[in-house]
């Protein structure tokens, strides 16, 4: 059973007719990992993002359904939303040098949403943020929590990130490209514990990347966009082993070997985005949205 289901979720540029999102469905069943791939500007942060209740100011949804665990968070009350997106749900940014607060340490900062979304007193708080962090392999949890963040490195900071995400044991999170701004050997030791901290909490997880290397490593499923239109969604090793749409067989085809490093990069096509782009058109065409 799913525990988010998307269904005809389309974002538009507020104040235009622009889709950012274009009539996206998609299924998250608890305890699975999937991937949402795609160029940059395809849209997959953009979903996330929907998800949450966190779009941008010039962002709008104006058609669609989003459910988590079978209520419809559109139709909600907007204050009832959040209440309910925050103990559900959670965020893993890509950034943790500007997803955390500069001027404080880092326990408030994992302790706040604890206290104030859970209900939880500060002291029960101060417990489970020097509990999860020791999930995160940190050996000096105190040490940390007095910290600021710009006394810590930068996968250090994403190991808080991750942290604070499985704090609350929410039961979906969101994870937006969250090795981007790390260097590559502490990327493999990133992916690893969401991993590790997934199967271990058993949360559904939503990992927005364009790394399909990624994807064949900690998924079960996949969505591959384009222009905010999803042009396949497979089980991961069916898409590895014949995937269906021209677009996803390109984008496989310009992935980089590790076994051949000296090899040319494949770009895609200009005939196959071509095809994909009249694809778009033919989806923004058919869009009765008033």
């Amino acid at each position: 059973m799913s525990f988010l289901k998307i269904r005809n979720l389309s974002v538009v540029l507020r104040g235009t007719r622009h889709r950012l999102l274009r009539d996206v469905s998609l299924d998250v069943a608890a305890t699975e990992v999937m991937g949402l791939v795609g160029e940059s500007g395809a849209g997959k942060s953009m979903i996330g993002k929907a998800v949450l209740g966190i779009l941008p100011r010039s962002a709008q949804v104006v058609s669609g359904t989003i459910e988590m665990d079978g209520v419809d968070l559109l139709s909600m009350d907007p204050r009832r939303r959040r209440a309910l997106i925050g103990r559900q749900a959670a965020l893993i940014p890509q950034d943790p040098l500007t997803a955390l607060n500069p001027s404080r340490r880092i326990r408030p900062q994992i302790t706040d949403r604890l206290v104030d979304i859970l209900g939880w007193d500060r002291a029960r708080a101060n417990t489970r943020a020097e509990e999860i962090l020791h999930e995160v392999h940190i050996a000096a949890p105190e040490r940390v929590l007095g910290s600021y963040p710009h006394e810590l490195s930068g996968g250090m900071r994403q190991r808080i990130l991750i942290a604070s995400a499985f704090a609350a044991e929410p039961r979906l999170i969101v994870a937006d490209e969250p090795t981007t701004a790390l260097d590559v050997t502490v990327q493999k030791q990133i992916l690893k514990l969401i991993h590790e901290m997934q199967a271990q909490h058993g949360t559904a997880l939503l990992f927005v990347t364009h790394d399909l290397g990624v994807v064949a490593k900690i998924c079960q499923r996949l969505t591959v966009l384009y222009g905010g239109l999803v042009v396949e969604e497979a089980d991961v090793r069916a898409f590895f082993r014949a995937p269906v749409h021209a677009y996803s067989r390109a984008l496989l085809a310009a992935t980089p070997r590790h076994s051949d490093p000296d090899a040319d990069l494949t770009p895609v096509p200009e005939a196959v985005i071509a095809a994909v782009q009249d694809q778009v058109l033919a989806a923004d065409r058919s869009w009765t949205h008033a």
